[in-house]
């Protein structure tokens, strides 16, 4: 497997941030282009934090319907990386090395386990780079 780019759970949620458009927007044509081309990923772990958050922390949360429908169209056409004893020691690696929480080196360890060249995040270090992985934060110049 080998995918362009990989999305942080963050990009999903400004996807449907009506108080952000220019985030918002950015968001859409990244998960847009990653349908349409099956070029970028998510991970088991985005589709449980981005439903989490959409069906318990938004002003109007999402309905189960309405999960259920995005989870279908959207979330498990791009999620390509599931848990494992490999993908979680891997996180443990990065973490020493990085020095970022479990949860993070996790995301970092999905994007490198997909092959992906760019890791989509705002929350993580933009330009930080591990071996072939770098970080970029979409909603910059």
């Amino acid at each position: 497997m080998s995918a362009e780019y990989f999305l942080d759970t963050s990009i999903l949620i400004y996807s449907f941030d009506e108080n952000a458009p220019g985030k918002r927007e950015t968001a859409r044509k990244l998960i847009a282009a990653a349908l349409r081309r099956s070029n970028g990923f998510v991970s088991w772990q985005v589709v449980q934090e981005f439903l989490n958050v959409a069906m318990h922390k938004w002003e109007k949360p999402m309905t189960a319907g309405d999960a259920n429908d995005y989870l279908s169209g959207t979330l498990e056409p791009l999620c390509a990386v599931f848990p494992s004893p490999t993908l979680w020691r891997a996180a443990l690696s990065l973490q020493a090395q990085s020095q970022y929480r479990f949860y993070d080196s996790l995301i970092v360890a999905s994007a490198m386990h997909c092959g992906a060249k760019v890791l989509y995040s705002e929350d993580l270090q933009a330009g930080r780079r591990f071996g072939d992985l770098e970080i970029r934060n979409p909603f910059t110049p």
